[in-house]
């Protein structure tokens, strides 16, 4: 797998990264399917551990690699699709304010069957401001 990952990254397809929190591996990220041209456009990938859910960790995560993506590295538009059963990813981009754009039938083939999947958007004109600062402004502060 890292190979695979290593390979794509080299030929400009797809950017992995890891996540970390409170320094151990808890995740992974991936942006693939890098379209460039009249598109400049991909999709988004991720897992975390159950065990640091709920906790701003993905968010975070995807909305860092978001603001590279659109800013560094000259994306226009990004994807993330879902299972819609999936509701802890969907809050995820619930969160992050990407636009629910409908479903792909049948798009992937997960555990031996084609799933469905509920595709969501975002833009770069979207967020000017940035979507790692728009999601720190819209969270909740821990007062305590």
């Amino acid at each position: 797998m890292v190979r695979h990952l290593r390979a794509e990254a080299n030929a400009g397809r797809m950017l992995p990264f890891v996540i970390e929190f409170q320094g151990r591996l808890v995740g992974q990220l991936t942006i693939a399917g890098i379209t460039w041209g009249s598109m400049c456009s991909a999709h988004v990938g991720y897992w975390v551990d159950e065990s640091v859910a709920g906790r701003g960790v993905m968010p975070t995560a995807v909305a860092l690699a978001a603001d590279h993506c659109f800013r560094s590295v000259g994306l226009h538009r990004i994807e993330v699709c879902i299972r819609p059963e999936n509701a802890p990813s969907r809050r995820v981009v619930e969160k992050l304010g990407f636009r629910e754009e409908g479903l792909r039938p049948r798009y992937l083939h997960i555990d031996g069957a084609w799933r469905d999947h509920l595709v969501f958007a975002l833009t770069v004109e979207e967020v000017p401001e940035g979507l790692l600062r728009r999601w720190q402004q819209a969270r909740p502060r821990n007062t305590a």
